[in-house]
C-alpha cells in the first residue's frame, strides 16, 4: 500500500517497514547514522558514522538496496563505495548539509587554482574531509589528495606534508585548526580561506608564507557550543566529564575533557564509570538515545543543538521509500566524478 497520502500512527509506520525488511531479507540494508532519531535508528540494520557505516554496506554480498538515513553527503558516499549490483537511496533527497555546501566546487577550483598559481601546483595537497559533496571529493581526487575523517584527520594531515609543504583542508575550518593544534602547527602557520573575498582575503606574501589552508566553513551543530556553557556546566556538576566534537570551536575543544568523532564520543559515554556524569557537546538526538541505553549515567548535553537536516529523514519518507525500493530517491553519482573521488577515498584507505 502507497502511503504518499495517509496518515498512519508510529506503530503502523513501524509495522509496515518491519514488515517490508522481512520481505526483502538481507536483499535490504538500512544504514542509520548516529544523529538520527530514535525510531528512525530503531528501524536500522547498522548504526554509527557515515563513513564506516558505507562500506560496511558495500562489503555486504547479499544487500542489493542500500537505504541511508542520513544527509545526502553520506549516501553519495555509499554510492561512491557501492558495488554495480547495489542501488543506494535516501529517504529525502532535501536532507543536505550546510557544512558540505559551503564548499562549492566551482569556488573550491577557483581557490585553488588561486593558490597553486601563487606557490605552485606541486607544494600542496587538498585534503577534504568527508563531510563534503562528490564533486569536491573527486577534487581531491585529481589533485592527488585524500579523504579523511573527524577520526583520521591527524593522519591524513601527516600523510599530505609527508608528500608537499603545504596542505588545503575542506570544508571545515574548525576540524582542520583543532588536527593542526593537535599537531603542533601554530596559528601562525595557518590561512583562513574566505571563498566570497579576492585571494581568499590575502596578499601573495601571506599565502606564500602559509602552511594550512582552511576553507571558511563550519558545521552549524557544532559551532553552537560555547566555552560559557562549559562554564555553567562545570560550575553545575563539578565532577562532571565533559566531551565534545571536533568540529567545535578551538577554545570549546580545549577546554574539554576529551574530543573524539561520533564514535569516540559514543565509546568514551560507554566507559564512563557507573554513576558518572557525562556532558556531551555534539547532535541532541544521540545524546538523548545515549541517556536511555545508559540509565546508570548522568548523560547531559552541553547545550540543546539539532541537525535540521537529518530531522528530515522520518517514518513517513522512510516506508515511501521501501515501498518503491530500487526506484525512489536513488543517488546516482556521474561515472568521473565516483572514478576521481574512488581515488581520494582509496588515498585515504592507505592511511
Amino acid at each position: 500500500m502507497n502511503t504518499d497520502n495517509k496518515a498512519l500512527s508510529t506503530s503502523d509506520y513501524m509495522e509496515r517497514i518491519m514488515q517490508i525488511k522481512a520481505d526483502l531479507g538481507n536483499q535490504l540494508v538500512i544504514l542509520t547514522h548516529h544523529y538520527q532519531r530514535k525510531e528512525i535508528v530503531d528501524t536500522g540494520d547498522h548504526r554509527g558514522d557515515s563513513f564506516a557505516l558505507s562500506q560496511r554496506a558495500a562489503r555486504d554480498e547479499n544487500a542489493r538496496y542500500i537505504v541511508f538515513c542520513g544527509v545526502h553527503f553520506m549516501a553519495e558516499s555509499a554510492a561512491i563505495l557501492a558495488k554495480k549490483n547495489q542501488t543506494v537511496q535516501i529517504p529525502d533527497m532535501n536532507a543536505g548539509c550546510w557544512m558540505s555546501d559551503m564548499a562549492d566546487v566551482v569556488l573550491v577550483e577557483r581557490a585553488w587554482n588561486d593558490v597553486t598559481q601563487i606557490v605552485g601546483d606541486k607544494t600542496v595537497t587538498p585534503l577534504v574531509y568527508m563531510n563534503s559533496d562528490a564533486a569536491i571529493k573527486a577534487h581531491c581526487g585529481r589533485h592527488n589528495g585524500a579523504v579523511c575523517t573527524s577520526s583520521n584527520a591527524p593522519k591524513a594531515f601527516e600523510w599530505a606534508l609527508g608528500r608537499r609543504e603545504k596542505i588545503f583542508f575542506f570544508p571545515d575550518e574548525h576540524l582542520g585548526r583543532n588536527t593542526a593544534y593537535k599537531m603542533g602547527i601554530p596559528e601562525s602557520d595557518l590561512l583562513v580561506w574566505d571563498p566570497e573575498k579576492p585571494l581568499g582575503g590575502h596578499d601573495p606574501a601571506a599565502i606564500q608564507k602559509a602552511k594550512i589552508f582552511l576553507w571558511k566553513g563550519y558545521c552549524l551543530v557544532h559551532t553552537r557550543f560555547t566555552t560559557d556553557q562549559i562554564k555553567t556546566m562545570r560550575k553545575n556538576f563539578p565532577e562532571s566529564l565533559i566531551v565534545v566534537h571536533p568540529e567545535c570551536t578551538s577554545d570549546v575543544v580545549a577546554q574539554a575533557d576529551a574530543v573524539g568523532s561520533t564514535s569516540f564520543i559514543v565509546k568514551f559515554t560507554a566507559d564512563a564509570p557507573s554513576g558518572s556524569t557525562v556532558v556531551i557537546g555534539t547532535e541532541i538526538n544521540l545524546i538523548k538515545r545515549l541517556a536511555l541505553e545508559y540509565p546508570d549515567k548522568n548523560i547531559l548535553p552541553l547545550h540543546d543543538s539539532f541537525c535540521p537536516n537529518m530531522y528530515k529523514i522520518n517514518l513517513k519518507n522512510l516506508l515511501q521509500c521501501l515501498e518503491q525500493i530500487g526506484k525512489k530517491n536513488v543517488v546516482t553519482i556521474d561515472k568521473e566524478i565516483r572514478a576521481d573521488a574512488s581515488v581520494a577515498l582509496e588515498n585515504m584507505l592507505t592511511l
